[in-house]
């Protein structure tokens, strides 16, 4: 069923009430060493000077802060390790996985207003997950890089509140395509004890920003799309108080404004206690739910460009992913003059068998990205609740960067999840060779789990890149910095 059959009128929602480093004159060597300083920049020298050989140790590199192994050394080696440093790598692949093009840059993106609609799951995503289509591909790389952007908004400014919205807007890493319309809050309906709020004032914070709207805003990227493109996009969890939510894991009703449109002999759907108060709970201060803010800020949007071609889209990790499955719910049952779909990573179950039919009914689509050794995806049990949806299941240990018995933080990963889905081909194809995405962030956030091939070779790397450095002309380096 497409979604403009399911959805109610159209107009509901609008209405008030409701590169190589050889040539020094390069551009790329700017990049490229842009982007070894940043992996290597803040690292413990000490950690990895133990963990190299006796010729690297010789190396006066080597006093410079340089890769924080802690994790792989606790494991040990092991044989299988072993067997991967008796594997060699071709320099040109292991520069381009490590030294990309562009910081983190994109495959290139073609022109898809012809098949967006597929693309944002008008048939289900039908005959384009497995095998993986590129351009699909490309776009829930794309999203993802959206949900890292909310990631890292709330990292730079974790007490920002509902007032400061000029400040809590992140910046996007996208070439200026997007521009941030409005940051979003959630806040929770629990609060520590007194005497515990006292004495950690800043676990205590019930509001706190969970992500943002954003609209495309590039002409030239509207005519690639087809469509202006709204996207909502949502972090995982980060503090105490939303981790006492994600605990709570009753069902309750998730009766909305659209509610009264559901069938009255149809079951009352129920979602998780925990995401829905952090989805429906105002502040303390009068500030509005998250529910609200999305609501209103996407109602403002649409009616601005009305007459256009617009499609939305939520996207989100971990408790991000329930929360964008709630939002897509209750935007769909609005009726949203607009194609709403989904693209969640690692998300937990959210509600029941009548809930999700509820959700697709609506006409809301939903595409969840998986990766079978995350735990996070397999909770809460399916004895009550139910997924919602299509699934592009994927597999850690198909990367060949990846540890096979990569930890459970790496498999629920955002990184990591973005990794594998640019390396995904099909479920019985083996990992893309020609993936583009950098496993710069990847060593990164889960340099533990990152096999100890290319953790040597990066160090090498390192060793090779500060000869360049020392050989380049004052000017080069003056371009660099």
């Amino acid at each position: 069923m497409s979604a403009a059959a399911a959805a109610p009128p159209a107009t509901s929602l609008l209405r008030p009430a409701a590169a190589s480093l050889t040539t020094a004159s390069n551009s790329s060597n700017r990049v490229h060493l842009k982007n070894l300083e940043h992996l290597f920049r803040n690292r413990g020298a000490a950690v990895a000077v133990e963990s190299a050989t006796p010729a690297q140790q010789q190396q006066p590199v080597l006093k410079a802060p340089l890769l924080r192994l802690p994790s792989f050394l606790a494991r040990g080696r092991g044989e299988v390790a072993m067997k991967e440093e008796a594997h060699g790598v071709s320099p040109r692949r292991l520069e381009r996985v490590l030294l990309p093009a562009a910081p983190d840059g994109p495959s290139p993106r073609g022109n898809i207003a012809a098949t967006w609609r597929r693309l944002h799951g008008e048939h289900d995503w039908r005959g384009l997950l497995d095998p993986l289509h590129p351009d699909l591909r490309r776009e829930i790389v794309r999203y993802g890089e959206f949900v890292g952007a909310a990631y890292g908004a709330f990292l730079s400014r974790p007490d920002a509140a509902p007032g400061d919205r000029a400040r809590a807007a992140p910046p996007l890493q996208d070439g200026g395509a997007y521009r941030v319309t409005a940051p979003l809050f959630a806040t929770s309906s629990v609060g520590l004890p007194a005497w515990l709020a006292s004495a950690a004032p800043c676990a205590a914070q019930r509001t706190s920003l969970v992500g943002y709207v954003a609209v495309c805003d590039s002409p030239a990227e509207v005519r690639r799309m087809g469509r202006r493109d709204i996207v909502i996009a949502l972090r995982g969890t980060c503090t105490v108080l939303e981790w006492a939510e994600n605990v709570r894991a009753g069902l309750v009703p998730a009766t909305d404004a659209a509610s009264a449109a559901d069938s009255p002999d149809a079951p009352t759907p129920k979602v998780e206690c925990g995401f829905w108060n952090l989805y429906k709970t105002a502040a303390a201060d009068g500030s509005p739910s998250l529910s609200e803010m999305v609501v209103t800020e996407v109602r403002r949007l649409l009616t601005k460009y009305e007459g256009e071609e617009v499609s939305i889209t939520v996207t989100g990790h971990s408790l991000g992913a329930a929360l964008a499955v709630l939002i897509a719910d209750e935007l769909a049952g609005l009726g949203a003059p607009a194609p709403v779909a989904v693209f969640s990573f690692g998300g937990p179950r959210v509600g029941d068998r009548a809930f999700a039919s509820r959700v697709e009914a609506r006409g809301a689509r939903v595409l969840r990205v998986v990766n079978a050794h995350d735990v996070v995806p397999r909770f809460p049990p399916p004895s009550r609740y139910a997924d919602v949806g299509r699934e592009l299941r994927l597999d850690s240990r198909a990367s060949p960067y990846l540890r096979p018995d990569a930890d459970a933080a790496c498999c629920h990963d955002l990184e990591a999840y973005i990794h594998l889905v640019d390396g995904f081909l099909g479920s019985h194809c083996p990992f893309r060779d020609n993936a583009k995405r950098s496993i710069l962030r990847l060593l990164e956030n889960q340099g533990g789990n990152v096999k100890q091939l290319y953790i040597s070779k990066a160090m090498d790397m390192r060793v090779r890149l500060d000869a360049a450095v020392a050989d380049m002309p004052a000017e080069v380096l003056e371009c660099v910095h």
